[in-house]
């Protein structure tokens, strides 16, 4: 008598116990981020007992954001924008960029000199109004839109510092339309997203497939917390900033 298992019920078995394997795997990732969720939430309202409405939130995080959307709504929406392109007015765009974004801590020192030394030159401004545009409000899909825009950042006039970084690709998009992009700090969020349980993808240089996942993360996120009810992604992105940042150890 062969003890052998015919060849036909070895593989379904093999393919039984791999089915199983990563079932556990998925439930055990699922159980991971429950709890980092639960410990996120328990974390920000530790500090800020009243959530997204407490007066400290709003002080520290939340109000010089949705001021500085605000100002570029007034100085930089999308009809001016056009009005100012079709003018051939790049240097007034961007100098109205950089005095909304000088606003806020968002960007590193480093950061805001590389960007106010490649926005100098005319050839600076024009690719960086033009090409922001077509990021927001170009056709096609938003994948091709947001890698063109990282080129369009790549490519700007470069003294001493590189000016093609996360935080100056996405935060833009983030003061324009917070309902749908995001600003992203790479060592924040990359805490954020372990302390969360969340894969998320992350490549140094600016790319549509981190950003995507970074999205994906932000809407994980917004879905956990439902019961806050996040107004936007400057809530996301300051409840994750609380997550990773030194400032809330």
């Amino acid at each position: 008598m062969s003890f052998t298992a015919p060849l036909g019920n070895c593989i379904v078995m093999n393919f039984l116990l791999e089915s199983k394997g990563t079932k556990q795997r998925s439930q055990q990732s699922s159980s991971n981020s429950l709890r980092g969720a639960s410990a996120a939430q328990r974390k920000f309202l530790r500090i800020f007992p009243s959530g997204f409405a407490d007066a400290k939130y709003l002080a520290w995080e939340r109000d010089y954001k949705w001021q500085a959307h605000l100002q570029w709504d007034e100085a930089l929406s999308r009809s001016k924008l056009e009005i100012l392109i079709e003018q051939r007015k790049f240097s007034e765009i961007a100098k109205r960029a950089i005095q909304i974004e000088s606003r806020t801590n968002l960007l590193f020192s480093f950061e805001k000199m590389a960007l106010r030394d490649a926005l100098r030159t005319t050839s600076g401004a024009r690719s960086f109004a033009i090409g922001f545009y077509d990021f927001l409000f170009g056709d096609g899909p938003l994948p091709s839109r947001f890698n063109q825009w990282c080129e369009t950042v790549a490519e700007l006039p470069r003294k001493q510092t590189r000016v093609l970084t996360w935080p100056v690709v996405t935060v833009f998009g983030f003061l324009v339309e917070p309902s749908r992009h995001i600003f992203l700090k790479p060592m924040v969020t990359r805490t954020a997203a372990d302390q969360y349980g969340f894969p998320f993808q992350y490549r140094s240089r600016p790319n549509w497939e981190t950003y995507s996942s970074y999205l994906e993360f932000a809407r994980t996120v917004r879905r956990d917390l439902s019961s806050m009810r996040p107004r936007d992604m400057i809530d996301i992105q300051s409840f994750l900033w609380v997550q990773g940042s030194d400032e809330y150890s």
